[in-house]
């Protein structure tokens, strides 16, 4: 071919398949290289099919690369790690001063600053983009999220904001989110709060089941009617979904054949090691991590359920008669409350970030970009939003007047839900934790005051007082002492 593409895309798995077709028929010609051969005629089968889409396939990096217009760019979408580095090494060796190199995966995001410092040294360009909304997001628009060289982001601008999934009311989800890894790390909080989504949405799914008897039709009812409403989201949307499907190798819904045991990629664990280094509280995401973890052990759920059956310990779900209305409408209160406290944890997470590397991000900016393309994507972020637009320096969700106005509206609903939940036995961990952090975060005082009292008794840590300045020390073994004697 005698005219050079506009892009490149090395890493053909379904999500790169899927964003170079996306790309291609937003009429941006694209040239495609993928390091096992067969991936690169089978993207290029499927453009074909797909509307003789201008996709160009290449079996060695070299003509790869010579393909592309310059200043070249060429978007990687490898596996996070060691992949990335060498694929580095395989492009940059054609690649010259002033071309550049995108990091579509879920990145660490100090490996991207250390790539970039890397890059510049060779006179390379280098972004590290935060792609989220899985195959059908990178196939139809997803939510991109872009960090590092401004220039490089300058090069690309164009064909992101039509590749990226287009908001009627507020425009394409991505924008230039900040310098360094900053794209990676947003990202991976976006993960970390999907983490407690999916979590509370479990939470909702088994109280309504095991404490309501919801059979799998009135589940997809409730959730097809909660997606008209408030909570209309993906993650909703997709659940109600789930529950209507029948098992195609057997009687029933197949949802109840599926193990419950949950995997993961190792997103949401970071994202809880960073809250523990920023000492920032997120504990509904913490606990969907630990939920996980639990998840995972299945062989030794299924011999204490006998340890405790023995031992006279069934289910101890309450013999009250439930009103379903009612506990439907609890739950849907419940979830909603539990999900802003989500929210609140993750943004707080990227403002201390963002401070700490002084990456000034725009947090309103951020729930933009999350409202569609995304798997969190949500009305809800709508309201995020705005509540940024209202005050951009909001110490944290809950105290922007109609949030807070929502919580107070649903926590006797969200109590209610938490305490059958507890007294039928049943674990609901997201749910617990959100209300825990609501309450603890809306006390003007905590007891904090006697576990300083503590630390300063066997460890001399000190305490400040609440009625005059400076740091005190008390020997509160010798004063306990003397007042024994």
């Amino acid at each position: 071919m005698a005219t050079k593409t506009r892009i490149g895309l090395a890493g053909l798995a379904v999500m790169g398949q899927n964003l170079a077709l996306n790309i291609a028929e937003k009429g941006f010609p694209i040239s495609v290289y993928n390091r096992t051969t067969s991936k690169v005629d089978e993207t290029v089968e499927r453009a074909k099919k797909e509307g003789n889409l201008p996709v160009y396939g290449y079996h060695d990096p070299e003509s790869f690369v010579q393909s592309i217009q310059k200043p070249r760019v060429v978007i990687m979408l490898v596996k996070a790690g060691a992949p990335v580095d060498q694929t580095i090494k395989t492009l940059s060796a054609y690649l010259e001063k002033g071309d550049c190199i995108i990091d579509g995966g879920n990145e660490w995001y100090e490996n991207t600053e250390r790539r970039e410092k890397a890059m510049a040294e060779l006179g390379l360009l280098y972004l590290g983009m935060g792609v989220s909304g899985g195959e059908e997001g990178a196939r139809n628009g997803p939510s991109l999220m872009p960090g590092g060289s401004f220039e490089a982001y300058k090069y690309i601008e164009d064909i992101l904001l039509k590749v990226a999934a287009q908001v009627p009311d507020s425009g394409p989800c991505v924008t230039y989110v900040g310098k360094g890894g900053s794209g990676n790390f947003v990202k991976m909080i976006h993960n970390g709060i999907e983490y407690g989504d999916m979590q509370l949405i479990a939470e909702a799914y088994d109280v309504l089941k095991s404490v309501g008897k919801l059979s799998n039709e009135e589940l997809q009812s409730v959730f097809t009617e909660w997606n008209r409403g408030e909570l209309l989201s993906f993650l909703i949307e997709i659940t109600a979904d789930i529950f209507g499907i029948k098992d195609d190798k057997g009687d029933g819904h197949l949802v109840d054949k599926v193990l419950d045991k949950t995997g993961m990629k190792g997103t949401g664990k970071w994202t809880v090691q960073q809250a523990a280094e920023l000492s920032v509280a997120a504990p509904t995401i913490e606990a969907s991590l630990d939920a996980r973890f639990l998840s995972g052990l299945k062989e030794e759920r299924v011999e204490a359920a006998k340890v405790f059956k023995s031992g006279g310990f069934g289910d101890i779900l309450s013999d009250q008669p439930v009103d379903k209305q009612k506990l439907i409408d609890d739950v849907r209160k419940a979830l909603y409350a539990a999900k802003i406290c989500s929210y609140a944890q993750g943004m707080n997470l990227i403002r201390a970030k963002s401070i700490e590397k002084g990456w000034d991000l725009k947090l309103g900016e951020l729930a933009r970009i999350w409202k569609g393309g995304c798997i969190i994507r949500a009305i809800f972020l709508d309201r995020i939003k705005k509540a940024y637009d209202r005050n951009a320096n909001l110490a944290n969700l809950l105290v922007d007047p109609e949030f807070a106005k929502e919580i107070i509206d649903r926590q006797s609903a969200w109590r209610r839900v938490v305490s059958l939940a507890i007294n039928s036995g049943i674990s609901t961990p997201g749910m617990s934790a959100s209300l825990a952090y609501f309450d603890s975060y809306r006390r003007e005082r905590l007891p904090a005051n006697l576990v300083q009292a503590q630390r300063d008794y066997f460890g001399a840590h000190t305490y400040e007082r609440t009625d005059m300045e400076g740091s005190f020390h008390t020997e509160w073994f010798k004063l306990a002492k003397q007042s024994r004697s």
